[in-house]
């Protein structure tokens, strides 16, 4: 599943609508790019963005690109209860929407993690990126 590592070009491509999205809607964001082993390939943050999402949107990436599915999955766990309770056990999994592997042709190439605003808004500037994918 997969597939060669996104390189630093392509990271920088698919960084770019993410960033002109949260502008447009005027949210502070921080985007990190990973490659499939969770290792930062590219990272911008705009000014005036909160510290603690540079650290924020690179475990999500990584998270996504790990476990080979959005972090939304594992919000969606946690919020069920239960047994999705389990997530908060595994090592490196982010509970927070904004995190979403970069597929491919069917593959996983990396991951990208945005933090800044709130999780639905980290996952709407995700969804806008991966829409620029051809």
């Amino acid at each position: 599943m997969y597939g060669s590592s996104i390189n630093l070009e392509t990271a920088k491509t698919l960084a770019a609508p993410a960033m002109a999205y949260a502008r447009a809607k005027q949210w502070t964001m921080a985007v990190a790019i990973v490659d499939v082993s969770g290792g930062l390939v590219y990272f911008e943050k705009m000014d005036d963005t909160q510290n603690g999402s540079v650290d924020v949107s690179i475990s999500k990436a990584r998270s996504a690109a790990l476990f080979k599915r959005a972090t939304k999955v594992f919000q969606d766990g946690v919020a069920g209860g239960g047994a999705g309770l389990r997530i908060l056990t595994l090592e490196g999994a982010i509970p927070i929407e904004g995190g979403v592997p970069i597929v491919v042709d069917g593959k996983i190439i990396g991951a990208i993690g945005v933090s800044g605003g709130t999780s639905d808004q980290d996952g709407e500037v995700a969804a806008a990126a991966l829409a620029t994918l051809s």
